[in-house]
């Protein structure tokens, strides 16, 4: 809180050495508690004051800190020999409002999710880039592709694929030698799926199964992305598959 020049809290005086209501300035403080129970904000009040007559300091303006040290002050209820000027009741719900006022706001799963995937607590816009890209891949699952898959296919799986080519190519055919041929390359050819294709797939079954969102949900992200940063209004979303998405400043 600032520092103050006044001798008395505000709506008080001295007075033949005894401590009196200000009259003016009583019914100032009074305004001040029952507007803010009526859901008047720090900022309402403030521009309000200033339009007033009433100065809390000579060749001062009004200022949220001044709103702020009138509405904690316990004294205008008739503590510490201070003329009563506020009920205990009407202070202690102005208290239980600044606190719910001041309180944080509980942070939903996605969004401490956000915060691990970001390394930190990102700015709002982050959240609403982050929205908008995954939104994107719901309606466009397609665009997922794997960027560090092998396009060549192992040796091995040529040459087997050309041999039972050959095989079956053949009369007559040896269909014991290629069923088993035939297995053995299903094999070969399933073992040749990397980690990244395998995440790419999955990736796009998990966003053809989902409906747009209109706030992120925690189990996709967790679900889908390895990383993101941001910079210059812009968001860089790693997925599960290393393929990078990245948000516009637009969104």
């Amino acid at each position: 809180m600032m520092a103050s020049n006044r001798k008395q809290p505000f709506g008080y005086k001295m007075e033949w050495g005894e401590i009196v209501i200000q009259e003016r300035e009583a019914s100032v403080v009074r305004w001040i508690f029952q507007s803010y129970l009526m859901g008047a904000s720090y900022n309402d009040l403030t521009k309000a004051l200033e339009k007033g007559d009433v100065p809390y300091e000579v060749g001062k303006l009004w200022n949220k800190n001044m709103v702020a040290r009138i509405l904690e002050n316990y004294k205008y209820t008739g503590q510490c020999d201070y003329p009563f000027l506020i009920s205990q009741e009407q202070f202690d719900a102005v208290q239980s409002r600044r606190q719910k006022q001041s309180a944080p706001l509980q942070k939903t799963p996605a969004q401490k999710e956000l915060r691990r995937l970001c390394g930190g607590s990102p700015p709002p816009w982050v959240e609403r880039q982050v929205l908008a890209v995954l939104n994107d891949l719901i309606a466009r699952p397609e665009q997922l592709r794997c960027p560090l898959c092998e396009k060549v296919l192992p040796a091995e799986v040529i040459r087997l694929r050309q041999e039972l080519d050959d095989l079956l190519n053949t009369p007559p055919v040896d269909e014991d030698r290629a069923r088993k041929m035939a297995l053995r390359l299903a094999e070969l050819q399933l073992n040749a799926i990397g980690p990244e294709e395998y995440e790419t797939e999955r990736l796009q079954r998990l966003f053809q199964s989902r409906s747009p969102m209109s706030e992120l949900n925690q189990e996709l992200l967790h679900e889908s992305v390895r990383h993101i940063t941001y910079a210059g209004r812009r968001v860089t979303i790693l997925l599960k598959n290393h393929q990078t998405m990245e948000g516009g400043n637009n969104q």
